[in-house]
């Protein structure tokens, strides 16, 4: 069963492009990831954005381990932004496991066509 979580997946879309970081944060286990990862996301394809300009990582995640080293994490970020006049979305779940990650996501704020949001559990 899905639950559609409008009230918050219209936030996300209200501050698309507003040059912040989108930080959703919350206990373990409360939607965070599904918010992001999948009903945004779904929003973004159903409204033009290629699945090439949308760059989802999940720190979490064994495949994506070595991406928590913030050198490595940029690196990877970078070889994916092949067309620096069209506008990637950063889907970055679990920013918790990635060390210096304050410094990492100030670096994004100087991008214009980078749109970032990241999830993170406070436990």
């Amino acid at each position: 069963m899905i639950i559609h979580r409008d009230f918050y997946l219209n936030k996300l879309i209200d501050c698309k492009h507003d040059g912040y970081v989108k930080f959703i944060t919350g206990m373990r286990r409360c939607g965070k990831s599904f918010l992001v990862n999948t009903l945004f996301k779904e929003h973004l394809l159903a409204n033009g954005v290629g699945e090439e300009n949308i760059i989802e990582i999940a720190l979490d995640n064994d495949d994506f381990e070595q991406l928590r080293n913030p050198r490595r994490l940029s690196s990877y970020i970078r070889e994916r932004i092949v067309d620096k006049s069209e506008d990637y979305y950063l889907l970055l779940d679990e920013v918790q496991m990635l060390d210096c990650f304050e410094s990492v996501l100030n670096g994004y704020l100087r991008k214009d066509n980078m749109d970032v949001y990241v999830t993170g559990s406070n436990a």
